[in-house]
């Protein structure tokens, strides 16, 4: 079940925690998180999980940024969240 904007609104500081939140960024039926100015870029071609991996940080520029083929990138959130009880789904855009 996706949650309508009211109903976010209403398990506020309940079972939904978003902080900062700001109304105006309270849709009819989600909540649009922003993406923090800085992103990690891996180094490595192929990401080994039993060693330390390469990576560099990346500053986002106010023009943007394009992203390069076949290489992954973490992003975060300005916004903190913590659910209970719900499953949150976020898509990027």
């Amino acid at each position: 079940m996706i949650l309508s904007g009211k109903e976010i609104q209403r398990r506020l500081g309940r079972t939904i925690h978003i902080e900062p939140f700001d109304v105006r960024q309270l849709n009819p039926n989600s909540y649009n998180l922003r993406l923090h100015d800085r992103l990690l870029r891996y180094e490595e071609d192929v990401l080994d999980m039993a060693r330390p991996n390469r990576f560099s940080e990346i500053e986002l520029p106010a023009a943007g940024l394009v992203l390069e083929p076949r290489r992954l990138y973490l992003g975060r959130t300005i916004e903190f969240t913590r659910t209970e009880g719900c499953v949150p789904m976020l898509e990027g855009r």
